[in-house]
């Protein structure tokens, strides 16, 4: 299947970037967009904040512009409450995750005895992961999981994907950026299309001034907007961090690791080959070789 490990990067970022790959059929598939307007979601939008906050329940949009970290509180609340007023939690669960299974099946023509060769691994690691401060993985966990094996694959990468997310916004938070600075500094640091962060996530232009503004004043942009080395400091501690507090789940892997990535490699090189997911893009996922 050829080499499972990008040379240079650490276990834990590998890992992310194969089950984010996995998991993002959810987002992009043509299946996951189908199946949110079936239950009766309006638009892409309202169907990805009512997907991805279903686990907690009914939410109200406080929560999850809290839990989500980096979109724009007005861009929140445009979907959220609204949303369980067309199609209740349950009901969008129970879509997003078949929706899910099938884009899989569709793309990774041997998914299926690929995801019963790993899932008890990665269960007992799901089951196994702490989740103080972890709010979206839990609620993910705590669902419980699918008899079907590409769905309960799926619902595994995605909590694995949520335990991270949470302890990336643990580490942005800790670093002292908000939502909007956050998503500048990638800009400047990956030389990424300035819209495909702000405008995904809802900020104007001149809110994204002014965030370029206060990273000036605190030395991590100069001031044609470029980042420094203090910034790129910045950014390799609080990704360094996030790599930390994920690595818990491929310590949990043990000797285990290199298979379960062998497996995840393969199906999202198919999910990356389809073209169904744009790059760049506004989750930060890489190409990988």
């Amino acid at each position: 299947m050829g080499p499972v490990l990008d040379p240079g990067i650490e276990p834990a970022r590998a890992l992310w970037v194969r089950f984010e790959s996995v998991h993002a059929v959810t987002y992009f598939a043509p299946e996951a967009r189908a199946a949110m307007a079936e239950v009766g979601l309006k638009g892409f939008w309202m169907g990805y904040f009512a997907g991805r906050a279903a686990p907690m329940g009914p939410v109200h949009a406080g929560l999850v512009d809290a839990v989500f970290f980096g979109f724009h509180p007005r861009m929140v609340r445009r979907a959220i409450p609204d949303a369980w007023s067309f199609a209740s939690p349950e009901v969008v669960l129970a879509a997003r995750t078949h929706a899910a299974a099938q884009a899989l099946r569709r793309l990774a023509a041997d998914v299926e005895p690929e995801a019963k060769a790993i899932l008890p691994d990665l269960q007992a690691v799901v089951e196994g992961l702490d989740a103080a401060g972890r709010p979206l993985f839990a609620a993910n966990r705590d669902l419980g999981f699918a008899t079907d094996p590409v769905a309960h694959l799926w619902q595994l990468v995605t909590c694995l994907r949520e335990h991270r997310g949470d302890g990336h916004v643990a580490a942005l938070t800790a670093s002292g950026l908000d939502g909007c600075e956050a998503h500048v500094l990638f800009v400047a640091a990956e030389g990424v299309p300035v819209e495909t962060l702000r405008d995904n996530r809802g900020w104007s232009e001149d809110e994204w001034k002014a965030a370029g503004v206060r990273l000036q004043r605190r030395g991590l942009l100069d001031r044609n907007g470029a980042i420094t080395v203090e910034g790129r400091d910045t950014r390799m501690a609080f990704e360094a961090t996030t790599d930390r507090l994920a690595r818990v789940a491929t310590d949990r892997l043990g000797d285990r690791t290199a298979e379960v990535l062998a497996v995840l490699d393969g199906l999202a090189r198919s999910v990356v080959d389809s073209g169904e997911i744009p790059f760049p893009n506004p989750m930060g996922l890489p190409r990988f070789s």
